[in-house]
C-alpha cells in the first residue's frame, strides 16, 4: 500500500495518510525506523505491525493515561482516541479493552453525574448533558427510574426552591425585572415554565 502523504501534527509526531483513504499517527522517528516516505510502499508485513502491535500497545495505554485523572464515556473516549488518528479498529479493541476491566461503564458515569447535579439541575437539562456525553436514553431513562424509587430522590420543585434560596430571591421584594431575572434563569437550566412561575410566585419569605 502506498503512503500518498505525510503531515505534522506537533513537534514530535506525525500523520501517514494511506492510498486506501486511512490515516494514522505516528512519532517522527518512526519514520525512519519504519522506512515510512511519502510516495512510496509500505510493505504489507511493516502496515501490519502497525496495525496490530504498535498503534492498539498505544491507544490502550492512551486510554488508562485518560482514565487516571476522570471518569470518561464510552463516546468521549472514542472521539479521544479519534483525535489522535488511531484507526478505527484498533478504536474498538482499545475500547472493548477497558471497557473489559470496568475502566469504563456509561451506567455508573450517569448514575454519578444524576447524583451529583440533581440537586441543582432540572432533569431535562441532566438528560441533554447526558446525551450530549454520548449515554444512551435508555440507559438514562434507567438511572432515573432506580433513582425515583429511592426516598430520598429531590423532587424537581424542592430542587427550584433550594435555587432560589441560594440566589437569596424574595418574590414579596421582587421587582418586575428581577423576577424575569430568575424565571429565565430557571428556564435555562430545563425546569418546565409552569414550575417555575409556581416556585418564583410562591416562594416567600427568604433571607
Amino acid at each position: 500500500m502506498t503512503v500518498t502523504d505525510i503531515t505534522e501534527l506537533s513537534k514530535a509526531k506525525v500523520k501517514v495518510c494511506m492510498e486506501d483513504g486511512s490515516a494514522f499517527a505516528l512519532y517522527k522517528n518512526e519514520l525512519k525506523k519504519f522506512h515510512i516516505e511519502k510516495d512510496k510502499e509500505l510493505s504489507k508485513d511493516c502496515y501490519q505491525y502497525l496495525m496490530e502491535d504498535i498503534l492498539p500497545k498505544r491507544a490502550k495505554c492512551r486510554c488508562m493515561n485518560l482514565l487516571k485523572s476522570r471518569d470518561y464515556t464510552e463516546c468521549q473516549i472514542r472521539a479521544k482516541l479519534k483525535q489522535g488518528f488511531y484507526p478505527d479498529k484498533v478504536i474498538e479493541d482499545a475500547v472493548a479493552y477497558v471497557s473489559s476491566y470496568g475502566y469504563i461503564d456509561d451506567a455508573r458515569y450517569a448514575n454519578l453525574y444524576i447524583e451529583h447535579t440533581s440537586n441543582t439541575k432540572s432533569r431535562k437539562q441532566i438528560e441533554n448533558n447526558l446525551l450530549g456525553k454520548g449515554i444512551s436514553k435508555e440507559i438514562i431513562e434507567q438511572i432515573y427510574e432506580q433513582y425515583t424509587k429511592e426516598e430520598d430522590f429531590i423532587e424537581e420543585e424542592d430542587v427550584i426552591k433550594n435555587l432560589l434560596i441560594k440566589k437569596r430571591y424574595n418574590s414579596q421584594n421582587a421587582t418586575y425585572k428581577e423576577q424575569q431575572k430568575m424565571i429565565a434563569f430557571l428556564y435555562r437550566r430545563g425546569f418546565s415554565l409552569d414550575q417555575v412561575y409556581k416556585a418564583v410566585g410562591e416562594l416567600y419569605d427568604i433571607i
